[in-house]
C-alpha cells in the first residue's frame, strides 16, 4: 500500500479555462524548433548544419561541458536555420519536417535486464538524458555524478495543468517501462495524488501527496522523503511525460516526443487537449482558438511557471499546457480599491470574493503593484510546504551571503517552489527569477 503524506500547507487557484477531457486533432504545417534555453544550465554546442538532413533522434546539439549528454531531434527532416542572439547565443535550431518520416533506430531493449551504466548509455545515445534534471541546483543532470535516488512526480496540481492521468491511461506500459529503466540506476519514488491510477507502478516507492498546490513539485516531494544535503544529488523528473519518453524508447527503439498537451485558459473558446511533439509550432494550434479583439497573454507552459511566448513560438521541451489569458491592459476600474471585486481573487480577505469559496476566476497577467520593500509577513510560510525558512534564504540569496543560504536550505530548492510565494508575495518580488540567479552563481563557486 502507498504511503500518504499530507501537506497542510499550500493554494489552489480556481481559473476558467480547464481542458476538457477530449482530444483534438491538428495537422501540422511541418516547422520544429528545439530551445536550449528550456533545458537549464546547459551551455549548447551545435552539432548540425544549416541545409543537412537529420533523421528523428538525431542530435542537434551537445552540452559543451558534457559533450555526451545530446538533445535529440523530434522529427525527420532539414535543418533549416541556427536562430542567434547577442553574442552568438544559440536561440533554436529549426527543423522542416519531411512528409515521410524516418526514425533512428536504436534497438528494442528489455529495461529490467540492463544495468545501470547500459540504461545511462541508452538514454546518452538517444539524446534524452538531458531531460533529466537534478538537485542541486535544479539544472539537466550529468552523467559523471551518481544519484543517491531519483524522485519522479507524477502530480500536476498548478492552475489549469494538464491531468497526466488523461494523459497515461492507455500509455501504461511505456510509463511502467520508464519507471524500470530508471530504477536500474538508483532508487526511484514516485508521487502521485490522491486516487491515481498509477498507485499499482512496480519497482519503485509509491507515495501519495494529499495536500493543495505546490505538492505536485518534485521538490516539495524531495523535501519530504530525502532532503538534499550538501555534496549530496538526487535526478528529479517533475515533467512525468519524460519517463513515457524513456519507455518508449526502450520498447520501440525509437525516440518518440509526441506529448498531451491542454490549451486552456480563459481566453480560449474550446479548452481541450491536442498531442502535439516537443518543439512543434504553436501558429496551428493557436490560429483560431481565441478572439482577437483584446490584448491577451500567451504562456508556454502554466500561469505560475510558464513562458510568455507568441503565436509564432514552439512548444517547450517541458511544457505540458499553452494557457492564453487576458493581458488585462485594457482593464478600466473605476474606484477598484473601494468595490467589493467578487470577481478577483485574493489570498486575505481585503476583496469580497472569499465569500464565493472555490469560484474559477479569469484572472489577467497584471501584476497590480510595483516592486517595494520586503516585509518579513510569514506569507510565503503559508504556500511553501518545505521544512526551510523561505522568507530568510530570499534575503540571504539578495545580499550574497553564500554561507546563510546553504544554512537555509539552498540547495533543496528550485525556483518552482517559489511560484506560489512570487504570486502571493505582496512587495512584489521576482522571487523564481531571485532563486534561479542564487542557485547560479552558488553553482559557478562550487564548480
Amino acid at each position: 500500500m502507498a504511503n500518504v503524506i499530507k501537506l497542510r500547507k499550500g493554494l489552489d487557484i480556481h481559473l476558467q479555462g480547464k481542458a476538457e477531457e477530449k482530444l483534438i486533432q491538428l495537422k501540422s504545417k511541418g516547422q520544429y524548433a528545439l530551445v536550449p534555453d528550456d533545458f537549464e544550465g546547459v551551455t549548447p554546442k551545435v552539432v548540425v548544419k544549416e541545409g543537412e538532413h537529420v533523421k528523428a533522434g538525431d542530435a542537434l546539439f551537445v552540452n559543451k561541458q558534457y559533450p555526451d549528454v545530446k538533445f535529440a531531434s523530434p522529427v525527420s527532416g532539414t535543418v533549416r536555420e541556427v536562430v542567434r542572439g547577442e553574442r552568438r547565443k544559440v536561440l533554436c535550431i529549426k527543423v522542416e519536417a519531411d512528409a515521410q518520416q524516418e526514425f533512428c533506430d536504436f534497438g528494442k531493449r528489455d529495461a529490467a535486464s540492463l544495468s545501470a551504466e547500459q540504461v545511462i548509455n541508452a538514454l546518452l545515445e538517444a539524446g534524452l538524458f538531458g531531460y533529466i534534471n537534478q538537485l542541486p541546483y535544479a539544472v539537466s543532470t550529468n552523467p559523471e555524478t551518481m544519484p543517491k535516488a531519483i524522485f519522479v512526480s507524477a502530480l500536476r496540481d498548478k492552475p489549469l495543468a494538464a491531468d497526466f492521468e488523461f494523459e497515461v491511461k492507455d500509455q501504461k506500459a511505456d510509463f511502467q517501462t520508464g519507471l524500470t529503466a530508471l530504477s536500474k540506476i538508483a532508487k526511484t519514488y514516485l508521487g502521485v495524488g490522491v486516487g491515481s491510477s498509477l498507485e499499482g507502478m512496480k519497482n519503485v516507492e509509491v507515495n501519495v501527496f494529499d495536500g493543495k498546490c505546490p505538492a505536485g513539485n518534485v521538490g516539495v516531494q524531495v523535501n519530504h522523503l530525502a532532503p538534499v544535503n550538501k555534496g549530496e544529488v538526487v535526478w528529479t523528473i517533475g515533467d512525468p511525460t519524460v519517463v513515457l519518453f524513456i519507455g518508449r524508447l526502450f520498447n520501440t527503439g525509437r525516440v518518440n516526443l509526441t506529448r498531451t498537451v491542454a490549451l486552456c485558459g480563459s481566453e480560449i473558446k474550446s479548452p481541450s487537449y491536442v498531442n502535439m511533439l516537443v518543439g512543434e509550432e504553436l501558429s496551428t494550434l493557436l490560429s483560431n482558438s481565441f478572439n482577437a479583439d483584446h490584448s491577451v497573454r500567451i504562456i508556454n507552459g502554466n500561469v505560475l511557471t510558464g513562458k510568455p511566448t507568441t503565436k509564432d513560438g514552439f512548444l517547450g521541451a517541458h511544457t505540458s499546457e499553452i494557457t492564453v489569458i487576458p493581458e488585462g491592459n485594457n482593464a478600466d476600474e473605476v474606484l477598484g480599491w473601494i468595490l467589493p471585486r467578487f470577481n478577483q481573487f485574493s489570498v486575505n480577505r481585503s476583496y469580497f470574493s472569499w465569500l464565493c469559496g472555490k469560484k474559477a476566476y479569469a484572472l489577467d497577467a497584471r501584476i497590480k503593484g510595483g516592486e517595494r520593500h520586503m516585509i518579513m509577513s510569514g506569507e510565503y510560510d503559508k504556500v511553501l510546504p518545505m521544512d526551510i525558512y523561505g522568507e530568510y534564504l530570499i534575503k540571504a540569496i539578495i545580499a550574497g551571503d553564500i554561507d546563510r543560504q546553504e544554512a537555509l536550505g539552498i540547495y533543496e530548492v528550485s525556483p518552482e517552489d517559489f511560484a506560489l510565494a512570487e504570486f502571493v508575495d505582496s512587495s512584489k518580488l521576482e522571487l523564481q527569477r531571485i532563486v534561479r540567479e542564487g542557485l547560479n552563481i552558488l553553482r559557478k563557486e562550487n564548480a
